[in-house]
């Protein structure tokens, strides 16, 4: 497995594309807390929604960092800062997933690892900030790599009548 980062739209070709639509579909559908609550999705949602992300794409702004496995993309997160200078010495991780055929192989935590070097050293970020959903075991895995919990938003996440869950505030901070 390789790590690519991407960081203009311009170098997410179809193919890249195509292969990012359909790990986001795959982990959304297999219960996966990647950004869609309510199951099964599949282009009408996902598309839209990663070309968005692929249009923003900007080598000070927002960066792609994928996992790919011969010529398959396994896994992905999305690496960004707000351009204000109020808050533009700090990141966001957004969108870790790794395909469920993939899972249990440490691509995740590879990502999450790469992602912390990158605001570091190319970004020169301080801090890194992230939201994950409650209830899916999300705080002890980002919690083995040096996050911590700063705050909840309790009830802030309705996935279904009767399932309501906890945003959990997560840091990373020194890089």
């Amino acid at each position: 497995m390789t790590l690519q980062q991407f960081v203009r739209p311009a170098e997410i070709g179809p193919g890249l594309r195509r292969q990012l639509i359909d790990c986001w579909i795959e982990v959304t559908n297999a219960g996966g807390a990647a950004g869609f609550p309510f199951p099964p999705v599949g282009d009408v949602e996902v598309a839209p929604v990663a070309d968005g992300l692929i249009e923003a794409l900007d080598p000070e702004r927002s960066r792609l960092l994928m996992a790919v496995d011969g010529d398959v993309a396994v896994g992905w997160v999305l690496l960004r800062r707000d351009p204000s200078p109020l808050v533009a010495h700090r990141g966001d991780i957004r969108h870790l997933q790794t395909h469920p055929a993939y899972r249990g192989r440490g691509i995740g935590a590879a990502l999450m690892r790469e992602a912390r070097r990158i605001a570091r050293d190319d970004l020169g970020l301080e801090q890194l900030h992230l939201a994950a959903r409650g209830g899916m075991g999300l705080e002890d895995f980002y919690g083995r790599l040096g996050w911590r919990e700063v705050g909840r938003w309790p009830n802030a996440l309705r996935l279904s009548p009767g399932d309501t869950r906890d945003e959990v505030l997560m840091a990373l901070a020194p890089l």
